[in-house]
This record gives structure tokens, C-alpha cells and sequence, in this order.
């Protein structure tokens, strides 16, 4: 009777479901865990000032040129779509607000999260991978060095600060973009736009916007480091702990952008 209930169907649907559950909980711990460590060992600064330099570059000059595309292609995407039909009902006034808005309070920062976890955070989870299953962390260990102060500390500073950077340039970008293709598609003026965009914006959200982008920052740095630090399996373990940290990484911004939008917003 055992041996026939194992082989139904409803039997590894559950044994699957729960597989994936106690792997989820098991991520989120390390993740958890690994974060503590990280904050535990931060008032030590045990890093240097070249290390953060060298991640910076990483995030902030590397992605730059992708962030700009996507976020750019976004908002002539979205001015191309709604200046025309607002010019026809009189609303033209109100195009570069819409849109200043719209990349400010979400598409710029949402945009530029994506942009860093496609290019950087996967770069960082298959590089703390390889070490792993090529037991470079364990010679960081035999050495007496801890490889969480050491790899996790430079990264996790450099993607914290350089995130508000990268979304404040990305969404500049993204306004002129939507300017550019406003004034193309529905002859509305650069004045009347750019006159919208300072009428619509405020200091709360440029707050809010720097506030987001740096638990984005600090979430995709720190869960990349942690996925690349759970691998195992060779080359295999590589690529499933990248696709985690990817996976996880765009969960983890989802869920804090509605956080920041039931908060400071509703």
C-alpha cells in the first residue's frame, strides 16, 4: 500500500510542494543569516576604501549604459503612448508630469533594479559561486579571514550607495527621453513639458525614490552574495545558485516596491 501511494501523483505533487518549501525557508535564512553576520561586522569596517571603489565601478559605470536603454526605451514607450491622446483632450499640460512621476515614483527605480540584477547581480552570484565550489572560500577560511567580511562587505556597501545613483541618472534620462518623443509624436513644446514636470514633482518623492533605490541596492547586493554562498555541485551548482540569486532578487524588489507604495503612498 506505501509503495503505491508513492507512486500517485498526489504523492510527488506534496513531496514536490514541500521540497520547494523547505528550500525557500532555508534560503531565507541563509539570506537572514548572512545579512546579521554582514551588519555584526560592520562596525569593524573590515574592508577598504580600493575594495568598495572596485564594486562601485561594477555597479555604477558598468550598468549604466543598459539601465539608460531600458529606462529611456520605457519612457518614450510611455510618452509615445499617452502624449498624443492627452494633446487631443486638452491635457497636454500635464503629459511631463504623468511622466516625471511615473519614472520617479516607480518605472526609473523598478527599471534600473532589473537592469542591475540581469548585469551585476548575477555577475556577483556565479563569481561567489565558482569560488565556493572551487574551494577558494576555504582557503579564505584557512587564512583565518571571514569570507562574508571580506567578499559580502565591499559588494553590499557599493550596491547600497551606487543604486540611488544609477536611478537618479536613469531617471533623468528617462524624462528628457519622454520630452524628446513627446515633442515628436504630438508637437507638444519642451517648455509646456518641462514646465509639467516641475509643477508635478515634489521633495517626496525624490525621498521616497532615494529611500527605494537603496533597500533595492542592499537587497539585490546582499541576496546575490548569499545565493553564491549556498552553492554546491560544480559547474551545475554555479548555474542554479545564478538563476536563484536572479529569481530572488527580482522577488525581493517586487515585494519591496509595494511596501514603499502601501507606506508612503496610499
Amino acid at each position: 500500500m506505501k509503495v503505491y501511494y508513492k507512486a500517485t501523483y498526489t504523492y510527488k505533487i506534496l513531496r514536490m510542494f514541500f521540497q520547494e518549501l523547505n528550500s525557500f525557508i532555508t534560503t531565507l535564512g541563509n539570506i537572514a543569516l548572512l545579512g546579521l553576520e554582514f551588519f555584526k561586522g560592520l562596525r569593524l569596517f573590515p574592508t577598504s576604501f580600493k575594495s568598495i571603489m572596485e564594486q562601485a565601478s561594477r555597479f555604477g559605470v558598468s550598468s549604466l549604459p543598459i539601465t539608460l536603454s531600458i529606462v529611456g526605451m520605457t519612457s518614450v514607450i510611455i510618452a509615445m503612448q499617452v502624449a498624443g491622446e492627452m494633446v487631443k483632450q486638452g491635457a497636454g499640460n500635464y503629459v511631463g508630469m504623468l511622466v516625471a512621476i511615473l519614472m520617479v515614483r516607480e518605472e526609473g527605480v523598478i527599471m534600473a533594479g532589473f537592469a542591475i540584477i540581469s548585469m551585476i547581480g548575477s555577475s556577483l552570484a556565479s563569481e561567489i559561486a565558482t569560488m565556493k565550489v572551487t574551494e577558494q572560500i576555504d582557503a579564505i577560511r584557512v587564512l583565518k579571514v571571514n569570507p562574508v567580511h571580506y567578499l559580502f562587505t565591499p559588494r553590499i556597501i557599493a550596491g547600497t550607495l551606487m543604486m540611488p545613483v544609477v536611478v537618479i541618472v536613469a531617471s533623468v534620462f528617462g524624462v528628457v527621453g519622454g520630452a524628446v518623443a513627446s515633442n515628436l509624436t504630438s508637437g507638444l513644446t519642451y517648455k509646456a513639458y518641462f514646465d509639467s514636470v516641475w509643477f508635478g514633482l515634489n521633495m517626496h518623492d525624490l525621498n521616497v525614490c532615494i529611500l527605494k533605490s537603496l533597500s533595492f541596492g542592499f537587497a539585490i547586493s546582499l541576496i546575490s552574495c548569499s545565493c553564491g554562498m549556498d552553492a554546491k555541485d560544480g559547474a551545475k551548482g554555479v548555474g542554479i545558485a545564478t538563476t536563484k540569486a536572479v529569481v530572488w532578487s527580482f522577488v525581493s524588489i517586487v515585494i519591496l516596491d509595494l511596501l514603499f507604495a502601501a507606506v508612503f503612498f496610499y
